[in-house]
């Protein structure tokens, strides 16, 4: 007989439990919209979870820590993959730790579909130290990809971008905000050109080469990576007809990443530099 019922009234790592003690083997099903995970249990044991990209341990951790969604237990259906190898109490323990955890980062981080940008400011000065998976995260910064797509690139578990996430909001590096559809100011023409009286592609294209070379002039190789990533947008968006506007854009998200990488004087004489450039 199936066992199902919400994870708003029973958290995960109690349902386990409560299924695993009977030494039963079984297939949690758990559904939060269009998320849906698996956990294995063989004869009362965890076996193999899965949740999108992440298996094992991972999976569960992440499951563990999901609010709100369903669940259904169905007896009887086993799996010959193990990709678990902890014991049920260990692993239940993390994934309570986690979940611990993961109400504080949620008061900062309510959603892992926000999108973290950089945030200016004029007071700051001086280089920011950061340790190398900070900066990792934050290379991965464009203002576009989600935290869970951040997590995606930088190769970490959703989890783990968050807890470093959490500490660059703190401290006011960066902001969140909702996803938004990409929308150019500028329209395109009939044919996908750019408005009459607006200028070409080309020499669109011409003065973002040269915004990426001042960029990558004065922020260095520390900064070659932020650069580049927006440089490539722009260019992409430029060559589907946007217009100035996605060289703006570009500008001002590289300027923000100056922010941090250098402090506020480097900012400053960015932005006086590529006045000249545009």
């Amino acid at each position: 007989m199936a066992f199902q019922g919400s994870l708003a009234e029973l958290h995960l790592p109690d349902i386990i439990q409560l299924i695993s003690v009977s030494g039963k083997t079984g297939l949690f099903h758990l559904t939060d919209g269009a998320l849906k995970g698996q956990i294995y249990l063989n004869d009362g044991k965890i076996v193999h979870a899965q949740l999108e990209d992440a298996s094992g341990e991972e999976a569960v951790y992440a499951l563990a820590i999901w609010s709100r969604g369903d669940f259904k237990f169905e007896p009887g259906i086993s799996t010959e993959l193990r990709t678990i190898s902890k014991s049920n109490t260990n692993l239940l323990m993390e994934a309570a730790r986690r979940l611990d955890e993961w109400r504080v980062l949620s008061k900062k981080i309510p959603s892992t579909e926000l999108v973290p940008e950089f945030v200016v400011q004029e007071a700051r000065e001086g280089q920011i130290n950061l340790n190398t998976s900070e900066w990792l995260v934050l290379s991965k910064i464009d203002g576009t990809r989600s935290i869970k797509q951040i997590a995606l690139a930088s190769g970490l578990s959703v989890f783990d971008a968050a807890k470093i996430l959490y500490g660059l909001i703190a401290t006011g590096l960066i902001r969140l905000r909702e996803t938004v559809p990409a929308a150019s100011a500028a329209k395109p023409g009939a044919a996908g050109r750019p408005a009459v009286g607006g200028p070409g592609s080309g020499e669109l294209l011409a003065k973002l080469l040269k915004v990426r070379d001042a960029c990558n002039n004065l922020l260095g190789s520390v900064g070659e990576s932020v650069v580049n990533k927006h440089y490539a947008k722009a260019k992409g968006e430029i060559e589907k007809g946007a217009g100035v506007e996605t060289i703006e854009e570009a500008v001002n998200q590289i300027a923000r990443a100056a922010s941090i990488l250098k402090g506020a004087s480097t900012t400053e004489a960015l932005l006086e530099l590529l006045k000249t450039l545009r």
